[in-house]
């Protein structure tokens, strides 16, 4: 898509899930104190209405202009929902840029709306690859790229798997994650609920997991293999491990009539504050989540990642996390070795001011022609 020479205005952000809230609550901000204008849409592809709600208190967040109400149905049907409530928004608002987060199904529908609209497409969180097309989450990232005027990519490892699929290095910038920005912003407050204590376990003294992923939830026999995996590896260090599930999780649990291993224990689903407050004090944490790797990398918890592969090599490069698979077998393994390894790492996810920086690269870039417009090679 074209990047006109003209300075933007109004930014029309979209988000469907509630790591989207945490990750694009630091742009959002930094657009406001720039006098932009923003539009905020929840396309409501979570839809726990009493969840969001903390989610918007906690992250300081306005309540959305508008929610689409999308529901949980199936990608394809999903992805169309979005991109038809995001293109009559566009319509109504006319927006200078649209603004998405992540690798959704929201994200992808509002690209092609983007497209559709003839409106610049900002992705954050640009250039993540894990390299496994099975994964509705990457077909969706390399598409929304495809499609973005703007990429800011979290990390020069992204960068470069832009620039190695033809990006243009004129709109490919790296900015650091946003997730540092909220994580630090949010981790005294989340220390002072002392979250740990009012579930009944010790600092330092206790595990965290989170499986949420459809490859990891739906197949009855990969569940099973998956909480087998964290049972073996708590009663190895006789470890209470803390499972705030997502609801579909617990809801196969109970439908595959799994039981789960006697130190783990399921907890409500949590908000964003309670959650780093958990994470924070874990000794460890298994998670099929990209955020939680980029948290627990920040914070010096080690992870095992309860997936074949991920898309943030540079927290296995510097030592934080682990590829446990989806065998109880390679779980355990991989637990051991986190638990065994060094920690003090530096984590490779920015400064805590990726918002700003997009703000003040996207109010840069849209004063000076696309070929005059710098960008960034610079290792957060």
């Amino acid at each position: 898509m074209s990047m006109e020479h003209r300075t933007a205005r109004k930014l029309l952000f979209v988000v469907g899930t509630r790591p989207e809230l945490v990750k694009i609550a630091p742009v959002i901000r930094a657009a406001r104190s720039r006098d932009l204008s923003t539009v905020l849409i929840h396309t409501g592809q979570h839809y726990d209405d009493a969840l969001d709600a903390i989610f918007f208190q906690e992250l300081d967040l306005p309540e959305p202009d508008l929610r689409l109400g999308v529901g949980s149905c199936g990608r394809d049907r999903q992805i169309e929902r979005v991109r038809a409530g995001v293109e009559q928004a566009i319509d109504r608002e006319r927006p200078d840029l649209v603004v998405a987060q992540g690798d959704t199904n929201s994200v992808l529908g509002a690209a092609r709306a983007a497209e559709g609209r003839g409106v610049d497409l900002v992705h954050v969180e640009a250039g993540l690859r894990c390299g496994d097309l099975t994964m509705a989450e990457e077909r969706n990232r390399i598409e929304a790229d495809r499609l973005a005027a703007w990429s800011f990519a979290p990390t020069a490892e992204a960068r470069a798997a832009l620039l190695g699929e033809g990006g243009d290095p004129r709109r490919i910038f790296v900015t650091g994650n946003t997730v540092v920005d909220e994580l630090e912003r949010q981790l005294p407050g989340a220390r002072r609920r002392a979250a740990p204590r009012r579930f009944g376990v010790s600092p330092g003294a206790y595990g965290l997991a989170t499986i949420h992923r459809h490859e990891g939830v739906e197949d009855p026999a990969v569940l099973r293999e998956l909480l087998a995996g964290l049972g073996s590896s708590a009663e190895l260090w006789d470890l209470p491990v803390l499972f705030p599930a997502h609801p579909r999780t617990e809801r196969r649990i109970r439908e595959a009539g799994l039981e789960l291993p006697d130190r783990i224990r399921l907890v409500p689903a949590l908000g964003y504050l309670d959650f780093l407050s958990l994470l924070a004090s874990a000794t460890i944490v298994w998670t099929d989540s990209g955020g939680v790797q980029e948290e627990a990398c920040c914070l010096g918890v080690p992870s095992v990642v309860l997936r074949e592969s991920t898309e943030r090599p540079e927290a296995i490069e510097v030592g934080a996390s682990r590829l446990g698979g989806r065998r109880s077998e390679t779980i355990l393994a991989a637990s051991r070795a986190a638990r065994a390894a060094a920690r003090g790492w530096a984590h490779p996810f920015g400064d805590g001011k990726a918002g700003e920086r997009i703000v003040a690269l996207l109010l840069q870039g849209m004063a000076v022609s696309p070929a005059a417009q710098p960008h960034s090679d610079e290792k957060e």
